[in-house]
């Protein structure tokens, strides 16, 4: 299993060490980045990503709860802070622990354990059990996807928007577009560095664009025409 990334957040340097020190002291955890702010958290997560945050709560200017219900789709999070009223606050937000201060390594390594769970689940569910599904990790939930349901993948920074046929809004999961075109079948392509989509579902091919309906245009990228164009001469009739 390839190792978990960790953010560690806490204003108080003494706190923050101990965490830091705790991440290192177990095997599967690596840690990408330790912050003193949310505020310092949030401009490091703009250009990098990690898999899952230690958070302290009760910061200035932004305090840890507040900061993780802004992000538009949070890693793993687990709390910790002095405070224990936060624990049911903290557990809306679906935060995998929550740990009161002071805890020991035990304790750390016990939600460790909870964050290496789910995402051995979200490994491994990702590629699905069936040919024509998908399990997708969405907002704490592991979300099955029929592939012959998705109309196109949509990249969106880091994350992907997989628009499907039977419902409006997409679902949203941290996913690569190279790690997604490995778990779709040779019914969809990539015709765009921001779009896959699903050749069964294309209406009308006109000039760079695909048409999928009457709503839905995509364009198609100048690296990607050439192999879309080869797809169509295998399949177009008539001169």
């Amino acid at each position: 299993m390839p190792m978990i990334r960790c953010l560690a957040i806490d204003d108080e340097p003494l706190a923050l060490r101990q965490i830091v020190g705790y991440i290192g002291k177990v095997p599967f955890l690596e840690l990408a980045a330790q912050c003193q702010s949310a505020i310092e958290a949030r401009a490091y997560l703009e250009h990098d990503s990690v898999d899952v945050i230690f958070c302290d709560i009760n910061m200035p200017d932004l305090n840890g709860m507040d900061f993780v219900k802004s992000l538009a789709v949070p890693p793993l999070v687990v709390f910790t802070t002095a405070y224990s009223e936060y624990a049911v606050e903290g557990f809306r937000v679906n935060a995998v622990d929550y740990l009161l201060k002071p805890f020991g390594l035990q304790d750390f390594q016990r939600a460790a354990n909870k964050v290496k769970e789910m995402k051995e689940m979200e490994r491994s569910s990702v590629a699905g059990n069936a040919p024509d599904v998908l399990y997708l990790k969405a907002d704490y939930r592991v979300v099955k996807v029929s592939i012959p349901d998705i109309l196109y993948v949509e990249a969106m920074s880091e994350y992907l928007k997989v628009w499907l046929d039977s419902q409006p809004k997409p679902v949203i999961t941290l996913l690569s577009m190279k790690k997604m075109e490995e778990h779709l079948p040779d019914s969809f392509m990539r015709i765009h560095r921001s779009y896959i989509v699903n050749l069964n579902r294309i209406r009308e091919v006109n000039k760079n664009r695909v048409i999928l309906d009457s709503n839905t245009e995509l364009p198609i990228g100048d690296l990607y025409k050439e192999a879309f164009q080869a797809y169509l001469e295998t399949r177009i009739l008539g001169k």
